[in-house]
């Protein structure tokens, strides 16, 4: 999975740098002017790390971070870059729900460094080894097999991708875009109906309905979020 790290800088050419520092480092980096930017971003979209100016023209950082906080369905990490660096300042960021920070001026080395260590903080070390267990499911990433109740489901390589990512995020709603690039590898610009064909196969083919105890959820206008249920009785 390559991360999706969103960035609020509202100074154009820094922005533009640490972007190219992230592309460069393996992640895909979408670089925000403003707040309400990164905020309708954050609605129909789906990022796995925030990097955050604490100081901007119309806003602050900190707001957006309450922000996420309450609005996003999951506790998605958050680095601050801020020329605040007094250890007051530190302990507010923190406790508002910043997972770390970043004093500038930022250099590449310190930036990639904390992004790195975040990502092994949240996502863990990559590898393609663990197996994914959950309910009756199992799944071998590096086998590239799905089993349902100790049998193995036919699914093609797109499927068992599609299915490694969604057991991954088990609750979290992923944007077709964010899907569109960890299982095909493409720009979203293409047409959505990729993902929606493969997503439906999928559920049909995992038998993933509430009386199974799970739900593949359509979410208007955004993407998919599976969702583990009680079955009904």
């Amino acid at each position: 999975m390559t991360l999706r790290i969103a960035l609020l800088e509202d100074d154009p050419d820094q922005g533009a740098l640490i972007t190219a520092w992230l592309e460069e480092g393996g992640y895909h980096g979408y670089h925000f002017l403003s707040a309400k930017d990164l905020q309708r971003a954050l609605q129909r979209d789906s990022f796995d790390l925030l990097i955050l100016d604490w100081i901007l023209p119309e806003s602050s950082g900190i707001e957006v971070l309450q922000w996420a906080r309450q609005n996003l369905d999951w506790r998605i990490p958050v680095i601050f870059m801020t020329r605040k660096d007094s250890d007051e300042d530190v302990v507010y960021a923190l406790e508002q729900g910043a997972d770390d920070y970043v004093s500038k001026p930022v250099s590449k080395g310190v930036v990639m460094a904390r992004v790195r260590a975040m990502e092994r903080r949240v996502f863990g070390e990559k590898t393609e080894k663990e197996i994914i267990k959950a309910g009756q499911f199992e799944i071998d990433p590096s086998a590239g097999t799905v089993v349902r109740d100790a049998e193995t489901v036919n699914l093609t390589d797109r499927e068992v991708k599609l299915a490694i990512l969604l057991f991954s995020n088990i609750g979290r709603l992923l944007s077709r875009d964010y899907l569109l690039e960890n299982v095909w590898g493409i720009n979203p610009d293409v047409v959505t109906r990729t993902v929606d064909t493969h997503v439906s196969r999928l559920r049909q083919k995992l038998e993933l309905y509430p009386e199974n105890g799970w739900q593949l959820k359509a979410v208007y206008q955004h993407g998919y979020r599976l969702e583990q249920v009680t079955p009904d009785d």
